[in-house]
């Protein structure tokens, strides 16, 4: 609302290169409002609290009845499910357990819930595991339909792949159910395209330019027609030819009088900010990496920047926590739950606040759901979550060791309390930390799922605590352990490469134990570029050689040259590598 306001005030609304614009997170969100997917909202942006958009939605449908208020929005429902008014549930392609506020609070609800249906296309996420129904989903290269996008630009997504086994699209899944509780003759869609024709056929109904969306002109549109769709932009009423309009460039509005509403807001810090929760936590996202993970988690090369979850802290503000650089932070907030996450001190992030993705969940890592910390308050219209305004505290996590583990098998669950697990080239690579000393040949042939008959090359410093363990078959590594009494220094990106690798000389088995290449090898660093796998130590030692921007690190590493999102994070390594030099 402040974004609109401002763009209201100063008339950059409807004129070309300005406006308020929104990059939502989510796909196809704005299809999503469209067709009416929200409690509080009908099909073809009607609103249910209209008794007139009541009476003609009900009427283009011929529906029996129809509701006459909103349902409950995401918190509130998960409420209802706890409390027991909700008795039966169907999720479809969301994670609730690690995306929700209250998480924890969530996860309990879904658990006691009589009767869970699940529909995605991963079988084994935090939600999956709480159903008594799953339901194979296609995912979206494998469906037909449209997505619309930012500008209301609808076109239309086919698939590239058949979907496996018994996978089917949700909308068959809803037919089916509603055939088969006597809603049959409502639900009688063979093809998307039935139902495309149908949602566009309502927008234009009895609509003459009073409602914003109308897609009438695609209202009797056929399966070939639907078949050779070309991208359009909304509205589209019926009678007109495809056009590319710009909204309120007329300076008219949908208000009765045509004049636009500032909706007044005020910025506020949490509520319940004191001594006990001092700090604000933001959440968000990486560059990599999408909501839970489901998908991009499977990814060695997207998991490769970014592999446990972290928070990030002020400087100052760690020091007056007693917080280290790559130490284990614990927070906590009035929820009652607390995360533990790796502290990376960074001037960038504001004093009094601290940032922590939102991507880590219960598979990936013991303690990671960071929206379990945040409490159910909600916007009162929108019922947005106050996901980026939490009030936490922080203290160091009091870890007596700390780990690092590669394994060619997915690690089992531990006991440690601090762990997060991340998808490698030829296995996984795993962050650890414990409360106690372990006997650590014994856990790591149990937690690494290593082989009985594998050979151990390994040492232990008594003084220091520091331990390294490699487990070998034949000649090929199977997993390597590295404990420490502090933050375990070793070359990650170069020790995880190793899994797979023949070692054939007992030096380069030594060298594995070490966590760092020989002097005949190189050590790429910590990945920056995911596409091409090039590390920070690749970057500086190329600006060293005389690569002075990101285009001459591109040509001669290849890195920033396909997605582009490193490029950034190659700005500031040429200018901290640059700058170091002059010193």
């Amino acid at each position: 609302n402040a974004i609109i306001n401002c763009h209201l005030a100063t008339g950059r609304i409807g004129r070309p290169g300005m406006g308020p614009f929104s990059l939502t997170g989510q796909p196809n969100a704005m299809g999503g409002r469209e067709v009416g997917g929200l409690a509080n909202m009908l099909a073809a942006h009607m609103e249910i609290e209209n008794p007139q958009h009541r009476e003609r939605v009900q009427r283009f449908w011929t529906s029996p009845a129809i509701a006459k208020k909103p349902g409950l929005k995401a918190v509130d429902m998960f409420k209802a499910v706890a409390d027991g008014r909700i008795k039966a549930l169907w999720i479809m392609s969301t994670n609730p357990v690690v995306s929700m506020p209250d998480a924890d609070a969530v996860k309990a609800a879904i658990a006691a819930c009589p009767f869970v249906v699940v529909s995605d296309m991963q079988a084994d996420t935090d939600t999956a595991r709480l159903a008594h129904v799953l339901l194979p989903a296609s995912g979206w290269g494998e469906k037909s339909g449209t997505v619309t996008n930012s500008e209301r630009r609808i076109s239309r997504q086919r698939p590239f792949l058949a979907a496996p086994g018994e996978a089917r699209p949700d909308w068959w899944h809803l037919a089916q159910v509603a055939q088969r509780m006597g809603c049959g003759e409502a639900f009688t869609y063979t093809a998307p395209s039935e139902i495309f024709a149908e949602h566009a056929a309502l927008s234009g109904f009895e609509n003459s330019g009073e409602r914003d969306f109308d897609i009438g002109a695609y209202g009797t549109l056929d399966a070939e027609g639907y078949e050779a769709l070309t991208p359009f932009q909304w509205p589209q009423p019926s009678g007109t030819s495809a056009q590319d309009t710009r909204f309120f460039a007329d300076g008219q509005f949908y208000h009765a009088d045509g004049k636009a509403r500032f909706v007044a807001t005020a910025s506020m810090r949490p509520d319940r900010l004191h001594s006990a929760f001092p700090l604000t936590l933001n959440t968000g996202r990486v560059r990599d990496h999408w909501h839970t993970m489901t998908r991009t988690g499977k990814s060695a090369r997207l998991s490769a920047h970014l592999a446990e979850p972290f928070a990030e802290v002020h400087p100052h503000d760690a020091n007056d926590l007693g917080i280290d650089d790559a130490a284990l932070l614990e927070i906590t907030s009035e929820t009652g739950s607390r995360v533990i996450v790796r502290a990376l001190l960074s001037e960038r992030q504001s004093r009094g606040a601290i940032f922590v993705p939102m991507h880590w969940t219960g598979e990936t890592a013991s303690l990671g759901r960071i929206d379990a910390l945040v409490p159910s308050v909600t916007d009162p219209v929108s019922g947005q979550p106050a996901l980026k305004n939490i009030a936490v505290a922080a203290k160091p996590f009091a870890a007596k060791a700390y780990g690092f583990a590669v394994s060619s098998a997915k690690p089992y669950a531990t006991d440690a309390p601090y762990w997060a697990m991340a998808k490698a080239d030829h296995g996984w690579r795993m962050e650890l930390g414990f409360e106690a000393v372990q006997e650590w040949e014994a856990w790591a042939r149990q937690a690494l799922a290593v082989p009985p008959a594998a050979e151990l090359v390994g040492y232990q410093d008594h003084s220091s605590g520091d331990v390294r363990l490699a487990f070998f078959e034949g000649d090929v590594i199977c997993a390597a352990l590295f404990i420490s009494a502090k933050p375990v220094s070793v070359s990650r990106s170069w020790a995880t490469s190793q899994l797979g690798q023949h070692f054939t000389e007992r030096r380069s088995r030594l060298s594995l134990i070490a966590g760092r290449p020989g002097a005949d090898q190189l050590d790429p660093g910590a990945i920056v570029c995911s596409c091409f796998s090039v590390g920070v130590n690749q970057i500086t030692a190329a600006v060293k050689q005389g690569c002075s921007t990101v285009e001459a690190v591109g040509a001669a590493l290849s890195a920033g040259t396909n997605c582009g999102s490193c490029r950034a994070e190659i700005r500031k390594i040429i200018a901290s590598t640059v700058l170091i030099a002059a010193e």
